[in-house]
């Protein structure tokens, strides 16, 4: 097989250090840097030199990146997005961009589960008062300062019932609560899982409603004054799939109201978050730094499927081509 020169470019987020990246290795010389300056690029092109595939996670690859890296033939993300790569002009330099669509289904439909749950019983808040002292001082034998809530009875709603969305729905069932669904394709496998609605009805009809669509301009800021307006009021909202899928400053203003009792996150708008964020300052929020997918399992799948990518397109029969 011919030898390929390979550059990572932000690797650390991927493998920082529990994992090998050896399987790429297989396919040539490897160099791996932990991270490069998103806004600097000059230096990303620097960095791929006259490297022909480059592995990325969130560095972008503008036309102007390409065009001062003339040997590169493949762009390999660590990732399902790829919105960071210009996927168009790649296209017409004959440069391949290559993505990993499922890694992460039960890894982040178990995260979004768990945000809940935080929301309901407040583990972490409650564990940090004992250390604090407040049991052992405590005139009564039990001490609770957020409403303990029980999810069995209420009604779910998740919009977007893909692969992640149907897997939380399992979840969901399991814990006894009815679970609606929208999305603009319907299967029969999700149909057994959830029922399918119309946005307004499951805005309506939700005690909590998890966000778990792709980007695309129709669900941009689906999250916003207008439809938080159909919502129950006291609804609690959980999104771990894109930021832009809501309109942050609506939402930090239904938290303050009430309307939105609570809200869990882990993603935002921009990011790394910016300290105007709105959400910062609204009360009962919950914001993780985008870390639904990082667990160890799913990063190594991650790199086991890069490899094959990598190996496929090399062999001529390239898999999992966004452009």
């Amino acid at each position: 097989m011919e030898k390929h020169k390979i550059v990572v470019l932000d690797g650390y987020t991927e493998n920082p250090g529990d994992l090998s990246w050896a399987q790429l290795e297989e396919f040539g010389d490897v160099t791996v840097y932990d991270r490069t300056a998103y806004a600097e690029s000059e230096l990303i092109a620097e960095r791929i030199g006259d490297a022909d595939i480059a592995v990325i996670n969130k560095t972008p690859i503008s036309a102007a990146t390409i065009d001062k890296c003339p040997e590169l033939k493949a762009v390999f993300v660590l990732a399902t997005g790829y919105n960071v790569v210009d996927v168009k002009y790649a296209r017409g330099k004959g440069i391949d961009v290559v993505n990993v669509p499922t890694y992460g289904t039960h890894i982040v439909s178990q995260y979004a589960v768990s945000l809940l749950m935080e929301i309901c019983s407040h583990i972490g808040h409650h564990d940090r008062e004992v250390k604090a002292g407040r049991w052992q001082n405590n005139v009564d034998w039990c001490f609770w300062d957020y409403p303990m809530m029980e999810l069995a009875g209420k009604t779910a709603g998740i919009i977007g019932l893909g692969r992640i969305g149907k897997e939380t729905a399992r979840i969901l069932g399991a814990l006894h609560l009815e679970v609606l669904a929208y999305d603009a394709s319907r299967s029969d496998e999700g149909a057994e899982l959830a029922k399918y609605v119309e946005l307004d009805e499951l805005l309506s009809r939700s005690d909590i409603i998890f966000l778990h669509c792709p980007l695309f301009p129709e669900t941009e800021g689906i999250i916003n004054k207008d439809n938080i307006a159909k919502m129950k009021d006291g609804v609690i909202l959980i999104n771990n799939s894109r930021g832009p899928l809501v309109n942050e400053q609506d939402l930090a203003d239904a938290l303050e109201s009430g309307k939105v009792y609570a809200a869990a996150v882990d993603v935002v708008s921009t990011e790394p978050i910016k300290p105007d964020n709105p959400l910062l300052k609204a009360k009962n929020c919950i914001i993780t730094p985008h870390i639904s997918w990082a667990a160890k399992e799913a990063r190594q799948r991650i790199m086991d499927i890069t490899a094959d990518n990598i190996r496929a397109w090399a062999e001529g029969s390239p898999v999992n081509v966004v452009n």
